[in-house]
């Protein structure tokens, strides 16, 4: 008699074994199993969708919105914002004569010193942490700052431009050369993690081939670890200029003006980038500038960045073809 629900019990503790998360789904003894787990997936996917088309949709209508005062479908009687004339022309007191010039070629050119000061210690430091760096506590302890540096607000780097290149080298403030420098503080972590991805992607195997065949550890990283590494560098290189293109407070901490009246010629001159523009004209109390010339900059700005990064992805692209 004590057999049967031994028998039983034992059954029932296989069966519980066997399939751990039988207590959790509440149609497994009515045999609705397979149903539930094909709703529970389908759910998952539908609220990831819903997540991924609200987040699309939001953009949409903003980028719809600036677009409609930029070229001013609905009130064609200012006509488009956007011209060769507010290309080509200077910041103006008048809605009608306002120009975007001049903190077009200064973002630029904080660009240009970004690039060609900041990515080759960038890289360089990922090269060496990867490459050449000891496992040690003091390396782990470098690598984990630098990663947690990428996400220090943007004022803090500001301030550090003023306090490093104004207060303590001695340049003048608000000129092209400083703003380089503090946006190339802003990015530099995030230049670093992401070369350092794109080495760690590159498999061990092709660094032994190399090594093998009588290489030096400076013939492998020229000829191979590189070379395969060069498209995710340039991945990071690519979300460095977007979010370095965009930003503003580390300019006002240097003391950039907000707009100038002539184009920077040399690392020395005033500057004035293309947010501060916009949030100048923003503050203007004509009605024309709030919403037809604020928003004609806005799509500049997209547009010049949305050009950035398909020449980068271009790049990119060109040296993975190359690889294969």
């Amino acid at each position: 008699m004590s057999a049967e629900p031994d028998a039983g019990s034992a059954s029932g503790d296989g069966a519980s074994s066997t399939d751990p998360g039988a207590t959790d789904n509440p149609f497994q003894e009515s045999g609705w199993g397979p149903l539930y787990r094909a709703l529970r997936d389908r759910s998952f996917a539908a609220v990831l969708l819903i997540a991924a088309i609200s987040g699309i949709a939001m953009m949409a209508i903003l980028l719809a919105y600036v677009v409609v005062d930029a070229f001013s479908l609905f009130d064609p009687q200012y006509g488009s914002w956007v011209d060769w004339q507010f290309l080509t022309s200077l910041p103006s007191r008048t809605p009608e004569e306002a120009g975007f010039l001049a903190p077009i070629v200064g973002s630029l050119l904080i660009l240009l010193v970004m690039v060609f000061s900041v990515f080759p210690i960038g890289i360089g430091a990922a090269i060496y942490l990867e490459e050449y760096a000891p496992e040690n506590r003091i390396t782990r302890l470098v690598r984990i700052n630098i990663a947690n540096l990428a996400g220090v607000p943007s004022v803090v780097y500001g301030l550090l431009g003023l306090a490093v290149f104004v207060r303590g080298i001695g340049f003048a403030s608000g000129i092209v050369l400083v703003g380089g420098l503090t946006v190339g503080l802003l990015v530099l972590p995030i230049v670093i993690v992401s070369s350092q991805e794109a080495l760690r992607a590159v498999p061990d195997s092709y660094r032994q081939a190399s090594r093998g065949m009588g290489a030096s550890e400076w013939q492998t990283l020229k000829n191979v670890t590189l070379p395969q590494a060069v498209p995710g560098i340039l991945t990071g290189t690519i979300l460095a200029m977007g979010r370095a293109i965009g930003e503003t407070a580390p300019l006002i901490m240097i003391g950039a003006a907000t707009s100038v009246f002539s184009v920077p010629t040399t690392l020395f001159d005033s500057v004035s980038a293309m947010p501060m523009q916009i949030y100048n004209w923003r503050a203007r109390p004509q009605p024309e500038f709030r919403y037809g010339v604020v928003a004609a900059g806005v799509v500049v700005l997209l547009a010049t960045m949305i050009l950035l990064n398909a020449t980068a992805i271009l790049l990119r692209n060109r040296y993975q073809r190359r690889d294969v």
